[in-house]
């Protein structure tokens, strides 16, 4: 019998895989990556992609991605929103709950958000977490039996009335339900009570100051919704993860909590590694989050966790908006909308202040692949280099170096924090299961073909999962 056809050889003299990086060649049938070889013993293939000197790693994971459609389209919707990703090396994008209208949080409209995805046609795959809000324990399993990967909640208000948030008595009812499901809850873990606390000593100040914003949203905010958290966690047996970690603070508490063998998982934000607050232009309202970009002290100690691993995972909490609700013109902090828009730049942003430190590509796919894969549920099959795993590969030259600059990004509006900045790391091209969805400079497009993206869903409680269909170009459902 003749030797199945190779679809696609990729080889470089670094290749990222698990056991470090080295010379190899990869080898793709039917979108799965079928052996690791020698590079100077690649196969014949349909075709070949020698990337020299460049890095080859596993496409990115972006478990922290608000798309916003349908509902909110005009803030960013899933045909530029996977452009973007495909542009920045990400092959799979976990789609947020909140600010798309519905949200997320019932099983209707976890349909009205597929259906809306694969009208769009997406260039990566995208998958989707529900929501938690009061009131709606009751669609959990439904939504579980739907496909959906885990479950977000806020402990503050999000920013949009569609999505309010859940006190302690709220969780207490949808953890549970949740261990039992065998499915993660993604936490924004901030709690009100520092915050309003702190609203006393506002009163007065400049809302244009940096500082103002920064006073608002204390380390203590964070603190105490961890440990909460925690507590929730050991009680309920629910696997807790914290999304965009800011607070150095809260690493005490997380780091006994590792050692008890709770089931807990961190991740932090690009904006939060590479930004200080000490930089901030009081009225430069793009940088604006929550919670706040802090000190620069406090960089170097998130910087520190991530090397040791307890924080597990770099994640962009993309969220961008339309230019009015930046409130550019007044430079208000306190009225701006808080979030940072960074999906295409992750991987420049991350490795530029990664390789200042003496961290290696090996480092950003463990953070920015592996672990996120894993947190998703698609450990084995996303974010990893190896036989049996989706052909999802990133080709990047991590010494080439760019300057970022908004008006050319693929995301919906060109606004941007990183917009001027001086980057390392230039991606020049993006596979999905061994389809080639991006090609920087590329004469036939920089988009070559249809888009190829599929909808993925988590397929049973344990933790496996699967492809649920291709999101098409035009109109029509998932195939």
């Amino acid at each position: 019998m003749s030797a199945p056809r190779t679809d696609l050889v990729v080889r470089s003299r670094r290749v990222v895989l698990p056991d470090g990086e080295r010379e190899a060649a990869v080898v793709v049938r039917a979108g799965r990556i079928a052996a690791i070889v020698p590079r100077a013993e690649s196969p014949a293939a349909d075709e070949t992609v020698d990337c020299g000197d460049a890095c080859l790693m596993p496409g990115l994971v972006d478990t922290h991605v608000h798309v916003n459609e349908p509902g909110r389209a005009e803030w960013e919707g899933f045909a530029t929103a996977t452009r973007a990703a495909a542009a920045g090396g990400v092959t799979t994008l976990v789609d947020m709950p909140l600010n798309s209208i519905p949200a997320t949080t019932t099983v209707a409209a976890l349909a009205a958000k597929r259906a809306a995805a694969a009208a769009a046609g997406c260039r990566v795959d995208c998958g989707f977490w529900a929501g938690v809000v009061p009131g709606n324990t009751a669609e959990l399993e439904g939504l579980a039996a739907a496909g959906v990967l885990g479950f977000k909640c806020f402990l503050v208000p999000s920013g949009v009335d569609e999505f309010a948030c859940v006190g302690e008595r709220d969780l207490r009812a949808a953890m549970p339900v949740l261990a039992r499901l065998g499915l993660p809850l993604l936490a924004h873990a901030e709690l009100p009570g520092p915050i309003a606390a702190a609203a006393s000593a506002l009163q007065g100040r400049d809302p244009r100051r940096y500082a103002t914003w920064l006073v608002s949203r204390p380390p203590a905010a964070e603190v105490e919704a961890v440990q909460l958290l925690l507590r929730l966690c050991e009680e309920t047996g629910c696997a807790v993860h914290i999304v965009h970690l800011a607070a150095a603070e809260a690493l005490a508490d997380l780091r006994a909590a590792r050692a008890r063998g709770l089931a807990v998982t961190v991740e932090t934000c690009p904006h939060h590694l590479v930004f200080t607050a000490e930089e901030i232009e009081d009225g430069d309202t793009l940088l604006k989050c929550a919670p706040p970009i802090r000190e620069r002290e406090n960089r170097e100690r998130l910087w520190e966790a991530l090397g040791e691993g307890a924080i597990d995972l770099v994640a962009t909490d993309h969220s961008p908006c339309p230019p009015a609700l930046k409130r550019l013109d007044s430079g208000d902090f306190v009225a701006a909308w808080g979030g940072i828009a960074s999906l295409e730049v992750t991987l420049s942003a991350v490795w530029t202040e990664a390789r200042a430190r003496g961290l290696t590509p090996s480092d950003l796919a463990r953070w920015m692949a592996e672990a996120p894969a894993r947190l998703a549920g698609f450990a084995g099959r996303k974010g990893v280099i190896a036989p049996g795993a989706d052909a999802d590969l990133v080709v990047w030259d991590p010494d080439a170096e760019w300057t970022v600059s908004g008006a050319r990004l693929h995301q919906r509006h060109p606004l941007t924090p990183y917009d001027g900045r001086r980057l390392a790391g230039v991606v020049r091209a993006t596979f999905v299961r061994g389809v080639r969805v991006y090609a920087r400079g590329d004469a036939a497009g920089e988009f070559p073909g249809a888009p190829a993206g599929e909808l993925l869903s988590r397929a049973r409680a344990d933790g496996s999962a699967r492809h649920t269909g291709r999101a098409v170009d035009r109109g029509g459902a998932s195939r």
